[in-house]
């Protein structure tokens, strides 16, 4: 149960501080942000709990995939909070444009035969 608690606590302070930085900077947010940093904390604690190295590369591979179509709220959202100057109807409309987007690839890898 420790170890739940860490791994909770571990991601819930990452989430804070990089809210915190993004009070003062929305570049250092950002790049905190863009860092790969919840990745790496899931391949290893995926590892951790597993000890396989084939869920940790098929879960590399997944994430590869799936960042691709979650760059379109990032597109989306601040064209449409400067057109419609409403954080909720853009931040909804953009994960409507991202969860398309998912769709998409989902759809474009199972026709290219590639399995996440």
């Amino acid at each position: 149960m420790g170890y739940y608690v860490l791994k909770v606590a571990v991601s819930a302070v990452l989430i804070v501080a990089i809210a915190e930085a993004a009070k003062r900077s929305s570049f250092v947010g950002g790049l905190i942000a863009s860092l790969p940093i919840v990745s790496i904390l899931a391949f290893a604690w995926l590892y951790l709990d597993t000890r396989s190295l084939d869920r940790v590369a098929a879960l590399s591979q997944s994430i590869f995939w799936l960042v691709l179509p979650s760059l379109a709220l990032f597109l989306a959202l601040p064209w449409l909070l400067r057109k419609t100057g409403n954080f909720y109807l853009s931040l909804g409309l953009a994960i409507a444009a991202m969860l398309a987007c998912y769709l998409a690839m989902v759809a474009a890898l199972r026709q290219l035969k590639i399995e996440l």
